[in-house]
């Protein structure tokens, strides 16, 4: 087979969930030698992870903006360079193609939930982009790939698809996540990022699912009961979204307990995760959840939430809470805090949930899913 994949963000300097889902599924793809893949990309300057295989090559197309990238240069660049079949891996995909759709659909939280709209400029545009172009195209879809059992059944029911046109694919965790004892590296990232000795760690931003807002409730609810032991480090949040929320919630007294180091690298966060003491992923909604299998694979104690996909990725390797309640929240980390007996179980039961979730297999199913999509397109 000669499979087209959409990976249009790979490049840019700054990946965050779905760009790793992506590389870290196209690296697995090269176990894969007699198939060929044809990466679409648009130039950027971040080659960092990028395999150098025979069987995979990767094309740089401009185009414009995000929608007419999509719409208009990936048509024509899959009938140039003769695919067999098109994966489209971040949700939208093009409404007209010339060969055999497989849409990777992360999640449908874009059309859920209105609130969720809220955001950054960029979020807000995005998701309008989506609410137009996911309905439309899922009905062109020869298979419909997502990342959990749990976000399977939303998809099938709110878009009301036959269940054997939508698959479920789980993520998994890279194999540079694991437990670091190199005190010296430790040491250099502790001063690169300011962090102190122990710590909570939270993977922030400013999209309203990942609860900044809920998390810095339950650390106000510790710190009125004196409670709060540790300080919290929150990467990829700014200054002023912080501030703005502490405004909302009267917590000014807790901006001594919180330091913000800005957008870390995925090839750094193992250290990162390793320096934590405990880490925290609240989310309000998750499709799948992969830093909970990060901090996992690094040996570090996960809070998560017992909402959406969270439960199914995490087992019993984690300790759930509402994250609609800001003191259920905030008991389970102080439980978490103080327990030490607790702290090591969820480490070593961690470990070896994580060793489940593995890219080789990702990439075998997903072979699975385009030969079953060719054969029948075949046969139509």
């Amino acid at each position: 087979m000669r499979i087209g994949i959409e990976a249009q963000r790979l490049l840019r300097p700054h990946r965050h969930g779905m760009d790793i889902v992506a590389l870290e599924t196209i690296r697995a793809l090269a176990d894969f030698p007699q198939h060929e893949f044809v990466v679409f990309v648009k130039p950027d300057s971040n080659r960092d992870g990028l395999p150098d295989v025979p069987n995979i090559q990767f094309v740089e197309l401009d185009g414009g903006p995000y929608p007419v990238w999509e719409q208009y240069v990936l048509p024509k660049a899959v009938k140039q360079y003769g695919v067999d079949l098109l994966h489209c891996t971040a949700n939208t995909a093009p409404l007209r193609c010339s060969v055999p759709l497989v849409l990777t659909l992360h999640d449908i939280i874009f059309l859920e939930n209105q609130p969720l709209l809220r955001g950054s400029w960029y979020q807000r545009f995005g998701n309008q982009y989506r609410r137009w172009n996911v309905p439309r195209v899922v009905k062109s879809s020869d298979r419909i790939i997502t990342v959990s059992n749990f976000e399977r059944q939303r998809i099938i029911d709110h878009m009301h698809l036959n269940p054997a046109q939508v698959v479920a694919i789980w993520n998994a965790v890279s194999r540079q996540f694991r437990v670091i004892d190199d005190a010296e590296k430790l040491a250099e990232v502790r001063k690169k990022y300011n962090l102190p000795e122990s710590f909570i760690f939270f993977l922030g931003n400013t999209d309203p699912k990942k609860n900044v807002g809920g998390v810095l409730k339950s650390l106000l609810w510790l710190k009125q009961q004196g409670q709060l032991s540790l300080p919290i480090v929150i990467s990829n949040l700014p200054q002023a979204s912080l501030d703005t929320l502490l405004n909302e919630i009267g917590g000014q007294s807790l901006a001594s307990d919180i330091r913000l180091c800005g957008y870390i690298p995925n090839n750094v966060l193992p250290l990162v995760y390793n320096a934590a003491t405990v880490f925290l992923c609240p989310s309000l909604r998750e499709s799948f959840g992969l830093p909970i299998l990060e901090a996992m694979a690094c040996g570090t104690p996960v809070l998560t939430s017992t909402t959406s996909s969270m439960p199914e990725v995490a087992g019993d390797a984690a300790l759930l809470a509402d994250p609609t309640s800001s003191e259920d929240m905030a008991r389970k980390l102080l439980r978490l805090l103080i327990d030490n007996a607790l702290r090591t179980d969820l480490r070593e039961k961690g470990l070896k949930r994580a060793e489940l979730f593995s890219w080789h297999a990702t990439a075998s199913h997903l072979i699975d899913v385009y030969t079953m999509s060719l054969d029948a397109s075949r046969r139509s």
